[in-house]
């Protein structure tokens, strides 16, 4: 099975940025990458995704803050986040939709935005 790992979360002060890897264990075909968050005592929220064909959408919370690309060569998947609030601060997940409705997942890190 694909496994995916997440890295990069961390505390950082407000305003300041991070950029968070997902890095999958093999070569796979996928129809979409996503980040997702989910906060203490809040449902899951789709951040931002990108398609095989490269393009994105985003969360309008995130929206001109956030940037998901990738690199295939890598298998790897990014997440640049600039400008961070507090409301930010979350566990961030990684999820990748393949074909025939396989839903792979990563095990998360935790991203604390705090003076």
């Amino acid at each position: 099975q694909v496994q995916l790992v997440e890295s990069g979360g961390g505390l950082v002060q407000p305003g300041g940025s991070l950029r968070l890897s997902c890095a999958a264990s093999q070569v796979f075909s996928f129809n979409y990458m996503n980040w997702y968050r989910q906060a203490p005592g809040k449902e899951r929220e789709l951040v931002a995704m990108i398609s095989s064909s490269g393009n994105t959408n985003y969360a309008e919370s995130v929206q001109g803050r956030f940037t998901i690309s990738r690199d295939g060569a890598k298998n790897t998947v990014y997440l640049q986040m600039n400008s961070l609030k507090p409301e930010d601060t979350a566990v961030y997940y990684c999820n990748v939709k393949a074909p025939l409705n396989w839903d792979y997942w990563g095990q998360g890190t935790q991203v604390t935005v705090s003076s």
